[in-house]
């Protein structure tokens, strides 16, 4: 078969190798998966780089998050067992994280589905206590993940207001659902969520970015409202001021999902199913931006990581020429 090899640490698009493989071995309690689809996250970026929490042992194949075909012919959403992740022809899992694949999506958008939705689910549900009726802001809501959070947002009925960066992102936000959108490149956003919420600022604040946006989440915050930590796409760590926490009555929520898998794994098969649910209905729908052949993994995973993609980018091995095992 073929799969993507990080041989050493750096940039997906000098350190990912496309390479002939053997068909990977199930350990005990995995499966053999057939990739119909990957998924590609920042994780992967990181994990590139050698900056994610999970360190995988060189070499790895790349690849968090796929809809794959099990050998008895089912349609399924996995996180692949590292070190034989998704950007390949064949990936294992843990049989019994397996997920059903929706029937209302094709395979990129059921790849799509599962990382980024569940932690948008996780995050404005299970740790935000999102309201009907409340304000929720999204930086970067034109990407991976914020694209989730804004749709999710919609379904819960809030009012969304998406931050984007370039008119482009801007278009794709308003496509989402955005009631408002501000473009970070030509508006100030402070001034112009403060202006769209008559000086209140926002009751729950989601954040993949960190950094500049973060100052920005502090400072938009209503009473009794949320900033939820979810990355930092920005590369920036910020260090919040506990004490302007207190003096504005804010919450700072931290959320990292993948914990769920293993201090709580029921509320992830809850989580999916009420994916599944809204996705049958029609008011999920990941956004697949591209939809790239094996070979154009490396160079995909690097547009990701350098923030020039909007909603998903997925490989589908099956558009490579003489896929075989």
């Amino acid at each position: 078969m073929q799969a993507w090899h990080v041989h050493e640490n750096g940039e997906p698009s000098e350190v990912m190798r496309l390479e002939a493989a053997e068909t990977p071995v199930p350990g005990e309690g995995q499966v053999l998966l057939r990739v119909r689809a990957a998924n590609i996250n920042f994780p992967d970026v990181l994990m590139c780089r050698g900056q994610y929490q999970v360190r995988p042992p060189l070499p790895f194949t790349p690849g968090v998050e796929i809809c794959g075909e099990t050998e008895d012919g089912r349609r399924v959403i996995a996180n692949p067992a590292l070190p034989y992740g998704g950007f390949a022809e064949y990936a294992v899992a843990d049989a019994a994280a397996l997920l059903p694949a929706p029937e209302a999506l094709d395979d990129a958008q059921a790849a799509a589905l599962h990382i980024g939705y569940q932690t948008g689910w996780f995050g404005l549900h299970r740790r935000a206590h999102l309201e009907a009726g409340e304000t929720l802001l999204v930086h970067a809501a034109a990407g991976g993940v914020g694209s989730a959070a804004v749709q999710l947002g919609k379904a819960a009925g809030a009012t969304v207001i998406g931050v984007v960066g370039g008119a482009d992102k801007a278009a794709v936000a308003r496509e989402l659902g955005c009631d408002v959108v501000v473009d970070r490149r030509t508006e100030d956003v402070v001034a112009a969520v403060k202006q769209a919420t008559g000086g209140r600022g926002a009751d729950v604040i989601y954040d993949p970015v960190g950094g500049d946006a973060y100052a920005q989440s502090a400072k938009l915050v209503a009473f009794e409202g949320r900033i939820v930590v979810v990355g930092f796409a920005s590369g920036s760590i910020p260090s919040p001021a506990l004490n302007h926490a207190l003096v504005k009555n804010y919450s700072i929520v931290g959320l990292h999902w993948g914990l769920y898998n293993t201090k709580n794994p029921k509320l992830v098969q809850h989580c999916h199913e009420q994916l599944t649910e809204l996705a049958a209905r029609g008011v999920v729908k990941p956004l697949v931006s591209e939809r790239v052949p094996l070979a154009g993994a490396a160079a995909a995973v690097q547009r990701v990581g350098d923030g020039l993609t909007t909603g998903r980018v997925t490989v589908l091995p099956a558009l490579s020429e003489g896929a075989a095992v």
